[in-house]
C-alpha cells in the first residue's frame, strides 16, 4: 500500500476527529484534547509549539497523523503527542512511516531526542509494542499516574 505523508489541512479536522473518536484506546476527554493540539498545529504552529503530518492512501483517503512539539525549556528534545491510525488502515506499515517522518522533521529542526508517553495499561500493549519495533526504549514507568493500576510509560529514542 502506497502511504503519502503530507501536511495536516483544514479540511482534515473532521477525519482526524472522526480517527480519534473511533479509536477504542482514546477517551472522549482525550479526543477533547488532542482536537485542541490539532487546531495548534493548523492555526499557528510556530506559535502554539504543535506541528502535524496527515498520511493518505493512493486514494488521497485521510488514514492517520501523528501530532508533534518541542519540549519547552530544552535545547533538542521533542515529544509525540499523538499518533493515530484507521484501525482497517492499521499493521500496513502507516504509524511507522508517521512516526519516521516526524523524526525526520524533528532531526532537521536540530532536534535530537523524541519521547513518547502512554498508558500502562493491558490495552496499551500493542501500542507500547509499537513503539518498541520502532526503536523507543522504555526510559520511566510512574506508577498509577493516570489512575489507579493505570500507569505512564514514557519512551525515548535518541535520534
Amino acid at each position: 500500500m502506497a502511504i503519502k505523508i503530507r501536511k495536516l489541512k483544514k479540511k482534515d479536522k473532521a477525519a482526524l476527529i472522526e480517527i480519534l473518536q473511533n479509536t477504542p484506546e482514546f477517551t472522549a476527554e482525550e479526543v477533547v484534547i488532542a482536537e485542541e493540539v490539532i487546531d495548534g498545529s493548523l492555526d499557528n504552529p510556530d506559535k502554539s509549539g504543535y506541528f502535524s503530518l496527515a498520511a493518505e492512501n493512493e486514494e488521497g483517503v485521510l488514514i492517520g497523523f501523528i501530532s508533534y512539539g518541542p519540549v519547552p525549556m530544552t535545547q533538542y528534545a521533542w515529544d509525540i503527542y499523538w499518533l493515530a491510525v484507521k484501525s482497517e488502515f492499521q499493521g500496513y506499515g502507516t504509524g511507522a512511516t508517521l512516526l519516521k517522518a516526524a523524526e525526520g522533521k524533528i532531526a532537521q529542526t536540530g532536534g535530537r531526542m523524541v519521547f513518547i508517553e502512554t498508558s500502562g495499561k493491558a490495552q496499551y500493549d500493542k501500542t507500547r509494542r509499537f513503539y518498541i519495533n520502532n526503536d523507543y526504549k522504555e526510559v520511566c514507568n510512574i506508577t498509577d499516574f493516570y489512575a489507579p493500576g493505570d500507569d505512564k510509560v514514557i519512551y525515548q529514542k535518541i535520534l
